[in-house]
């Protein structure tokens, strides 16, 4: 991987896009991830049936993949420069202002989605593996004691149940943010939602701020709910804590509080360990400013010695920085101190969470090391951690290391994948309120014990794969395989419905409910868990949408973050998942829904014929698989985007065109049955790599990046024909038209393929300090890219994904927040619609009828009627 990246203050979050990779730790330090077949080999060694095969296609990630996956989202919005905080609110504002365009947006997947349908057990899925129904990630969870649960969404906003789960209604569309940090409810039954999601993932997006629901049963949630300003504008929040009359607030620009009795005025900066880097301040420039300012956790010790509460701060960037540490106040100002028991030091400290008991009576803590996650192949995990002196100050005594937690019950046993090895993607803690020695961790999977952290159990396990209850057949399978969680843990919740306590956990998938006091089987596994995850909340996190003709109606298909693809044909009540992993970009024959080609990561293509439907005879053998892997060169590699371009002429479905570094043409359509089929058109040189593709009329159109980051980012466009001929890279101007940003969509005219439209990600010059940065976000050529105008009139300025020419001329454009129409013969931006909710969409396409349909990475799939 390149040089550091530095950091984006409105759309992606700055802080998570480091291009240090799992194995590094000091800022700066390089070296490219391990592919993902390191994973997918370990998974192959260690079961012993073709359970394996399955676990291939892993549902949850690698660590080093999520690093790798969150600087490229990341980039795209920020290289070639930083940009300056509000952003993201600034263009949100400008769209509130803009009149919207006939037609309302339908959901496509408003439907379960089962991660298990048995239709699709086949050796490539993850289907059997356990978790069931699922959605997109939860990254906040708040319950009370009357059956209300409220779930915040990674990128889809915040809902309501009155059910103990089930049954959603989203109560903060009209929020500018969407993006979830944490969910809490406070003494008084208020419902604070923290903007701004901190995980270091791909996808995580900063927020607008804190937003407080008086009455959350019945309300919904409004601009004029925040508390504060625009101080935390632009940042993330991992954390909201309630100490005494005042919440503090963990962000990546330090410690922030602000008055419980009274919720007018400022947002306090408490703490910030390096100010100088901090936005306005004398080193905010510095490459390494996103990771010097963040703010993980609080503890507070009700029991000081001096009488007062006392309050720690758990400082510092998961892979390591001199001000990684605890720190308390003393004498007027915050000081780094030792907390006996538990590891300290700048090398010990990384991302860490607390929980106290509801008594006072102990304390808990997990805590990510970033010299394990610098040096450990295993694992990133310090260890969990108890203070049975109910004091965050000691002393300390571990509960369990990552050794002792794989003997625990865990699916992830063998070397090189090992509990905590997401340690700083996956925590949660969480104290039972009625039992101060029952505590639960989240980690990849969930951990839970009954004697306060001493010993530990593995209710929600990773999946069954692997297990001696599991086979691909069902016939053999045990019966003692149940229902677990999706992998991946975020959030966590204690709640009562009907007097009855129960415990909701938020992941990757979705949430996952079971009684406080459940059942497990004698290997620690729950027996007991339930998905909340009914089709009502559609918070899936799709990267792709298309769609083909079956029987009588489409079938549907989309990929998506960590849960795999989906399928919704006609008739279905429940949609299926006919490939496993993460599901990237997606092309379907228009004539046939069952003719899908599904990117995994990389550009890893497999196709099927069958929309990937087992025949029965659950098969052993790969080579009798539904599915057929047919991924050029590029993909073996390692040469192309963690979500590679894939696409196909509009006119025929037999052409396609993919990009790595290279180029690749396929015109065996869906009967490609090897990568070796794939005709190598263009070399786009050394380090670049495709950001978008399409082919119509002969043409081909490919625009990469390459360096992608900030440090030396460099863009460019190449056009040539499908038999090989033409080719030339545009000579594009580092400003002015085309600005030096991210090439992220095109969209070739079926009428005359040199009439082309190409879609620029990030901001523009007002909000990037970068070379080139230039202004505009979509571009048009009518002589195949030789001569460019901007066409972005009063578009707002933000982030574009995907351009779609329509019918007659008019032209619709996907974007970081929502969907806009220019119609023909005009020069003015509407937005298209109504009904879609503020989220990303990620890529726009036509179905075989016409009807636009946007794949939002959030939100599910939509269609424009």
């Amino acid at each position: 991987m390149g040089p550091r990246l530095v950091a984006v203050a409105a759309t992606a979050i700055a802080l998570l896009v480091s291009p240090v990779a799992a194995s590094a730790s000091a800022p700066g330090n390089g070296g490219r991830p391990m592919p993902y077949r390191h994973l997918k080999d370990l998974a192959a060694e260690r079961a012993s049936q073709v359970g394996t095969l399955a676990a291939e296609e892993d549902e949850g990630e690698d660590p080093d993949e999520i690093a790798e996956q969150a600087e490229q989202w990341a980039e795209a919005r920020s290289a070639p420069g930083i940009v300056a905080p509000g952003a993201y609110s600034a263009a949100w504002r400008q769209q509130q202002s803009l009149p919207h365009s006939p037609g309302r947006w339908t959901p496509l997947t408003n439907l379960p989605y089962n991660s298990d349908d048995p239709r699709y057990r086949d050796i490539e899925s993850n289907s059997s593996g356990g978790a069931g129904l699922v959605t997109g990630r939860v990254t906040g969870l708040a319950a009370d004691n009357d059956g209300y649960v409220y779930a915040g969404a990674a990128n889809g906003g915040v809902w309501r149940s009155a059910r103990g789960g089930g049954h959603w209604q989203p109560i903060s569309d009209r929020l500018p943010s969407p993006s979830t940090g944490d969910l809490r409810l406070d003494p008084r039954g208020r419902l604070w939602y923290a903007t701004g999601e901190a995980n270091t993932s791909a996808t995580s997006f900063v927020g607008t701020g804190v937003y407080v629901l008086a009455h959350p049963r019945g309300g919904t949630f409004g601009p004029g709910d925040r508390v504060g300003g625009t101080e935390l504008e632009s940042t993330i929040i991992r954390k909201l804590r309630f100490i005494g009359d005042t919440v503090w607030a963990a962000t990546n620009h330090g410690a922030y509080t602000h008055s419980l009795r009274n919720l007018h005025g400022p947002w306090k900066l408490e703490f910030a360990p390096n100010p100088d880097f901090l936005p306005g301040g004398a080193s905010a420039a510095d490459p390494d400013a996103p990771y010097k300012n963040i703010v993980n956790d609080f503890a507070a010790d009700k029991a000081g010695r001096s009488g007062h509460t006392r309050v720690i701060i758990a400082a510092g960037w998961r892979s390591g920085d001199t001000y990684n540490g605890f720190y308390v106040q003393n004498a007027g100002s915050w000081q780094r101190t030792t907390l006996p028991g538990l590891p300290s030091g700048p090398g010990d400290v990384g991302l860490v969470t607390f929980a106290a008991a509801a008594d006072g009576s102990r304390y808990y803590a997990i805590e990510q090391s970033p010299t394990q996650l610098a040096t450990n192949p295993d694992s990133a995990l310090q260890g969990i951690y108890a203070s049975r002196s109910g004091s965050p100050f000691g002393p300390w005594t571990l509960g369990a290391d990552y050794r002792e937690l794989a003997e625990s019950g865990s699916a992830l046993t063998d070397p090189g994948y090992m509990p905590g090895i997401q340690a700083w993607y996956n925590q949660f803690l969480q104290v039972d309120p009625g039992n101060r020695d029952h505590v639960w961790a989240g980690l990849e999977e969930v951990f839970e014990s009954t004697d306060g952290a001493a010993s530990w159990t593995t209710p929600g396990p990773y999946w069954n794969f692997g297990f001696p209850c599991w086979s691909i057949d069902p016939a053999k399978q045990t019966g003692d395989c149940h229902q677990t969680v999706h992998p991946d843990q975020h959030s966590v919740a204690v709640g009562r419905d009907h007097g009855r306590p129960y415990l909701v956990v938020g992941d990757d998938g979705g949430m996952y409910r079971r009684p406080v006091r459940g059942h497990a089987d004698a290997d620690g596994h729950a027996t007991d868990w339930t998905s909340l995850n009914d089709g009502t909340i559609d918070v899936l996190q799709y990267y792709s949408v298309d769609a083909g003709r079956d029987r009588h109606g489409l079938a549907i298909s989309g990929g998506l973050q960590d849960n795999g693809q989906s399928i919704r044909r006609p008739g279905d009540r429940t949609m299926g998942s006919n490939f496993g992993g993460d599901g990237g970009d997606t092309i379907v024959d228009p004539a046939n829904g069952c003719n899908i080609a599904q990117e995994y990561v990389y550009l890893d293509i497999w196709v099927t014929n069958n929309c990937a439907v087992n025949d029965g005879s659950w098969v052993e053998d790969p080579a009798l698989a539904t599915s057929y892997e047919v991924a050029p060169p590029d993909a073996e590699t390692g040469a192309a985007r963690f979500i590679a371009p894939i696409n196909q002429d509009p006119a025929n479905s037999r052409t396609w065109v993919s990009g790595g570094q290279h180029v690749w043409l396929n015109t065996a359509g869906y009967a490609i049955r090897d990568g070796e089929q794939w005709v190598n058109l263009a070399d786009l040189g050394e380090g670049h790599v495709a950001t978008a593709v399409a082919t119509s009329g002969g043409y081909v159109y490919a625009g990469w990046c390459g360096p992608c980051n900030n440090q030396g980012f460099a863009r460019g466009i190449a056009v040539g024909r499908t038999d090989g001929t033409g080719w030339h890279q545009l000579t594009l101007p580092v400003d002015g038209d085309v600005p030096n940003r991210y090439v992220s969509g095109f969209d070739i005219d079926r009428a005359d393929p040199r009439h082309v439209l190409v879609a620029i990600n990030g901001f523009s010059r007002k909000w990037t300090e970068g070379p080139g940065a230039g202004v505009g976000h979509l571009f048009e050529s009518r002589d195949a890219g030789e001569h460019w105008t901007d066409i972005s009139g009063n578009l707002p300025d933000v982030p574009a994904n995907s351009v779609k020419l329509l019918h007659g001329g008019a032209i619709a454009l996907g974007t970081d927040t929502g969907v806009f129409y220019r119609p023909a013969h005009s020069t003015k931006w509407q937005v298209l619609g109504k009904g879609l909710p503020t989220t990303t969409t990620l890529q726009l396409r036509t179905d075989p009828n016409g009807r636009l349909m946007a794949a939002t990475h959030g939100r599910g799939l939509w269609a424009l009627r």
